[in-house]
C-alpha cells in the first residue's frame, strides 16, 4: 500500500509540475488542485490513496511547511515599500486582529449556543490567522499595488505567531491543572515566552548564519549545490529551536526570514530560489493529505451551522474588522475590500486545530467540522477569485 500511495502522489506531482504554467494561469491554484486530487483518490471516492494522519506526523508536516512558507515570504518582502506603508500591517495586527477575534467569538457563541465560552473563543482563534501560501497569487503579483501586497504578506506572517499565545492561554484555561494558576500571570508569561523567545532565536540564528556565509565566501568554501539547502535548513532550524525553547516557531521563522532578507539584499534571490521549491513540495503533501484523510474523517460531523460559520468567517468576520481598522487613510475602498477578502485560512488553522485536538474539548467535533469547512471554502473561493480580482485591479491602474 505504501508504494501505491507513493506512486499516485509522485505521478500527480510529476504531471502538475510539467503543466504548472497552464494550471497557474487559470482560476485554480496549487492547494485547490492538491486537495481535489486527495479527495477524489482517497476513501471518499476512488479509495486508492489511503493516508493515515495518526500520531504527530501530519502536525509536523504542516508546521514545517508553514515555517518554510513564512520564512520565504518574509525574506522576499520589499522592505522599502513595507517601511513606507507599515501602517497597513500594524493596523491589521493591532486593531483588525483583535476585532476579528472578538467578532468570531461572539458569533460562535450565537450560532452554537451550547458551545462553552472558552471553546467558542478557541474556534475564533484557530480561524483568525491568515495563510500567505493560499494568497500567493495576490502577494506575489506585481499587478497588485505594492503597499497592499506587502501589508498582506506582513500580516499573514505575524498573525500566526501572535495567535499562538492566545490559543495556548485559552487551552490552559480549559485545563488549568496542566499549566500555571494565575490567569494574568499566565497570559504575560505566554506572550513573553512565545513572542520574545521567537524573536531572540531569529536574531541569533540570522546573525550567526550571515557571519558564517561571509566567512565561507571569503575562504571560497561555498559550493553552489549545497547553497540550495542553506535557507530551507535555516527556516526549519529557526522554527524547531524556538519551539524547543518554549517560544513561537512561526514568529521565529518569519522574523528570521525578514532579517536574512534585509542582510542579503540583492543576493537573496540566489539563496532563496530553492525555498520556493521546498515550500511547494511540502504544501502539496499537506493539501493532498488534507483532501484524502482529514475531510473524509470529518465529513459526518458537518452541519449547516459549520458552513454558515465558515462563510461568515471568510466574509463579515474578516472584512468588517479590516474595513474598520483601515478607515481614515487615503486608501481606495476597493483596496480595503481586497485586503479584507484575501485573508485565506489554511496551514496555520490546520496546525492550531491539531494542537487544540489534543485537549478534552466538549465541542471538539463541532469545532473540527467548522474549521475544516472554513478551510475548504477558503481554498476554493480564494483560489478561484484571486486572478480575476488581480486582473480587475490591474485594469484600473
Amino acid at each position: 500500500m505504501i508504494y501505491q500511495n507513493i506512486s499516485l502522489i509522485t505521478a500527480f506531482l510529476l504531471f502538475y509540475s510539467i503543466f504548472a504554467g497552464r494550471f497557474e494561469t487559470r482560476y485554480v491554484n496549487g492547494p485547490l488542485m492538491f486537495l481535489l486530487i486527495g479527495l477524489i483518490t482517497g476513501p471518499a471516492f476512488l479509495n486508492i490513496l489511503q493516508i493515515h494522519t495518526g500520531s504527530n506526523s501530519f502536525r509536523v508536516l504542516a508546521e514545517i511547511t508553514l515555517a518554510i512558507v513564512l520564512f520565504t515570504d518574509a525574506a522576499n518582502a520589499n522592505f522599502s515599500v513595507l517601511r513606507a506603508n507599515n501602517w497597513i500591517p500594524l493596523k491589521l495586527l493591532m486593531i483588525g486582529l483583535p476585532l476579528c477575534l472578538l467578532a468570531g467569538w461572539l458569533f460562535a457563541k450565537m450560532l452554537f449556543p451550547d458551545m462553552p465560552w472558552l471553546e467558542a473563543a478557541i474556534l475564533a482563534t484557530i480561524l483568525a490567522p491568515t495563510d500567505a501560501a493560499l494568497g500567493k497569487a495576490v502577494v506575489s503579483s506585481p499587478s497588485v499595488p505594492a503597499p497592499v501586497r506587502e501589508g498582506l504578506n506582513a500580516e499573514s506572517g505575524f498573525n500566526d505567531g501572535i495567535c499562538v499565545p492566545v490559543l495556548l492561554l485559552l487551552l490552559a484555561l480549559i485545563a488549568p491543572e496542566e499549566q500555571h494558576s494565575g490567569t494574568l500571570t499566565l497570559a504575560v508569561e505566554l506572550f513573553i515566552e512565545e513572542i520574545g523567545i521567537g524573536l531572540l532565536v531569529a536574531i541569533f540564528l540570522s546573525y550567526v548564519t550571515i557571519l558564517l556565509l561571509r566567512h565561507s565566501k571569503r575562504m571560497q568554501w561555498n559550493m553552489a549545490l549545497w547553497q540550495q539547502l542553506i535557507m530551507p535548513s535555516l527556516a526549519v532550524l529557526s522554527f524547531s529551536m524556538a519551539q524547543l525553547l518554549g517560544g513561537s516557531g512561526f514568529i521565529a521563522a518569519f522574523s528570521c526570514g525578514m532579517l536574512i532578507g534585509l542582510q542579503l539584499r540583492e543576493a537573496k534571490e540566489h539563496f532563496l530560489h530553492s525555498n520556493e521549491g521546498f515550500g511547494e513540495l511540502f504544501s502539496f503533501l499537506v493539501w493532498t493529505t488534507f483532501g484524502a484523510a482529514v475531510i473524509f474523517a470529518t465529513w459526518p460531523y458537518f452541519t449547516w451551522k459549520s458552513w454558515v460559520y465558515a462563510a461568515t468567517s471568510l466574509t463579515v468576520l474578516r472584512m468588517v474588522p479590516v474595513w474598520i481598522c483601515l478607515a481614515g487613510k487615503t486608501m481606495p475602498a476597493e483596496h480595503r475590500l481586497f485586503i479584507g477578502w484575501f485573508g485565506p485560512r489554511g496551514l496555520a488553522s490546520i496546525v492550531f486545530l491539531i494542537i487544540a485536538g489534543q485537549y478534552n474539548l466538549i465541542a471538539k467535533m463541532e469545532i473540527f467540522a467548522t474549521v475544516i469547512a472554513t478551510i475548504i471554502l477558503s481554498v476554493i473561493l480564494h483560489g478561484i477569485t484571486a486572478k480575476p480580482w488581480v486582473a480587475r485591479i490591474k485594469a484600473q491602474a
